[in-house]
C-alpha cells in the first residue's frame, strides 16, 4: 500500500530540495522537529506569494473633520445654531405654556387665570395644604381661593395665604398639651370646610360683590376693605384662642370676669388678647403692603377685628351650648364674628368718608 505524503514531508524527502535530509545524519529526535517547523515556514512562504494579489482599498487623503461617517466623503450638515434657537423659541414650539402663561398673567383677573393659578399653586403647597386642612377643606379653600383671585387678583390670594400660614403655625403650638388638656382642636388643627367657609363666609361675599360691580366704582374698594377686615377679623380670633390655650395663666369670662379653664367658649386672657391684636395689626400692614388698603384703613381693620372679637366672645360665653342654641356651634360663631367685623370696617370708612367731606 503506497503512503500518501503530506507536502511537508514531500519537501523533506525530496533529494533536489534544501531540506533533504538522511534520517540517519538526525541525531536525536528533537532535531527532526526542528526541521519539520522549518519546512512548515517555507511551505507557507511559497503559498503567500503564489497567492494573487488582493486590489488596495482607496482611501481619501483627508476625512471630513465633522463627518459622523469616517469613509463618507460627503458629510451631512448640521443645522446651524442660530436656526435651531429660532425654532425653540417659536410661539407654537410649546403651545401650552405659552398659552397657560398668557391665562395666568391675564389682567384684569379671569375666572380662567383664577382656575388655572390656584390649580398650580395647590399642586406645589401640597405638603402645606395637607398639614392645615383635610381633604375636604381642600376642597373648599380651593373654591375660596379661586372666588378670591377672581375678584382681587394676586394681591388678594397672598392675603388668604398669608393668614392661612399663620393660622396653621399657631394652631400647632403646643399641640400636644392641648390634646392633653382636652381644648386642641379636632384632627390635629386639620380643618374641615365648615372651618373653611365660616372663615371666609363674609370675605367671599366681598368677593362676590366686586365682581358683578354692585354699587359700581365707588363701593369697589369699600368691599375690597371688607374683605381684608374679615380676615383680619379671623386671624385675630384665631391666635388670641390658640395662644390663649398655650400660654394663658388665667382666663376669664368677658361677661362676669369669673375665672374658667382655658377653652372655656367665651374665656379671655391677656396673652391670647395681646397676640390676637398683634395678629390682625400684622395682616392688615400685609395687605398695605400689597397696595389693597391704605394705613388710615390699616387701622380701621384693627379696631374693627377686635370689636369683633369682643362680640363674638360675649356670643361664645351667654349663649353658645346653652339651650336652645344648639345650633350655635363654633363655625355659625366664626361666621357671626368676621361679619361683624367686615361690616364695622366698611361703615367706619363710610364714616370718615362722610365726615371729611
Amino acid at each position: 500500500m503506497r503512503t500518501v505524503l503530506n507536502p511537508v514531508e514531500s519537501e523533506l524527502h525530496d533529494p533536489n530540495s534544501h531540506l533533504f535530509f538522511n534520517s540517519s545524519s538526525l541525531r536525536n529526535k528533537g532535531e527532526k522537529n526542528q526541521l519539520m517547523k522549518m519546512a512548515w515556514s517555507n511551505t507557507l512562504l511559497q503559498i503567500h506569494i503564489k497567492s494573487p494579489s488582493i486590489p488596495s482599498l482607496h482611501f481619501p487623503h483627508s476625512l471630513p473633520k465633522r463627518s459622523p461617517f469616517l469613509l463618507n466623503p460627503n458629510p451631512i450638515n448640521p443645522i446651524p445654531r442660530s436656526l435651531r434657537m429660532q425654532f425653540l423659541h417659536r410661539p407654537n414650539a410649546a403651545p401650552l405654556v405659552s398659552r397657560a402663561m398668557d391665562i395666568i398673567q391675564s389682567s384684569p383677573p379671569t375666572w380662567q387665570s383664577a382656575v388655572l393659578s390656584n390649580l398650580l399653586i395647590f399642586i406645589v403647597g401640597t405638603p402645606l395644604l395637607v398639614a392645615g386642612l383635610s381633604l375636604s377643606g381642600i376642597c373648599a379653600a380651593f373654591l375660596l381661593a379661586t372666588l378670591t383671585w377672581r375678584a382681587f387678583g394676586s394681591p388678594g390670594f397672598l392675603l388668604v395665604a398669608s393668614y392661612f400660614v399663620i393660622g396653621t403655625a399657631v394652631t400647632k403650638v403646643k399641640m400636644a398639651q392641648k390634646e392633653a388638656q382636652g381644648i386642641a382642636e379636632k384632627r390635629k388643627g386639620r380643618r374641615g370646610p365648615g372651618s373653611v367657609i365660616g372663615s371666609s363666609a363674609a370675605g367671599c361675599v366681598c368677593a362676590v360683590l366686586t365682581i358683578y360691580g354692585l354699587g359700581g366704582e365707588a363701593f369697589t374698594h369699600l368691599w375690597r376693605l371688607g374683605f381684608i377686615a374679615s380676615f383680619c377679623t379671623k386671624l385675630s380670633d384665631t391666635v388670641s384662642s390658640e395662644i390663649g390655650k398655650a400660654y394663658g395663666k388665667t382666663t376669664y369670662l368677658v361677661t362676669n370676669f369669673q375665672i374658667v379653664p382655658r377653652g372655656t367658649e367665651g374665656a379671655v386672657s391677656v396673652e391670647g388678647t395681646v397676640a390676637g391684636l398683634l395678629a390682625s395689626i400684622l395682616l392688615a400692614t400685609i395687605g398695605c403692603l400689597l397696595g389693597e388698603i391704605n394705613v388710615p384703613e390699616v387701622l380701621i381693620c384693627v379696631i374693627a377685628s377686635q370689636i369683633a372679637n369682643l362680640g363674638e366672645s360675649i356670643i361664645g360665653a351667654a349663649f353658645q351650648g346653652k339651650e336652645g342654641f344648639r345650633w350655635l356651634n363654633n363655625d355659625a360663631v366664626n361666621v357671626i364674628n368676621i361679619s361683624i367685623g367686615c361690616i364695622l370696617a366698611v361703615l367706619m370708612q363710610q364714616l370718615l368718608q362722610n365726615w371729611q367731606m
